[in-house]
């Protein structure tokens, strides 16, 4: 899994910081509501990515085959003649 190196800087006491900055501003009642909340956007994040990316693989390989079925065809075509 690759880290960003910005995010190598986060450690134990600045993360207990940010909960507590959070469980500050936001009251300790609604925390879990914001991570649910976070998780779910993540998953549904995700999902959308993986949608996006088996249509880009569908769309590559519908190009693969119309560009190797042209070139399949260019070759078995007979030369054209000349015109005088």
């Amino acid at each position: 899994m690759y880290l960003h190196p910005i995010l190598a800087f986060i450690d134990m006491p600045i993360l207990i910081g940010i909960v507590a900055l959070g469980a500050l501003l936001f009251g300790a009642d609604k925390l879990p509501k914001l991570a649910r909340s976070a998780g779910q956007a993540k998953k549904e994040f995700m999902l959308g990515q993986m949608e996006a990316d088996e249509i880009a693989a569908k769309a590559r390989e519908e190009a693969r085959a119309k560009s190797e079925a042209a070139s399949s065809a260019e070759a078995a075509a007979p030369p054209a003649e000349p015109k005088p």
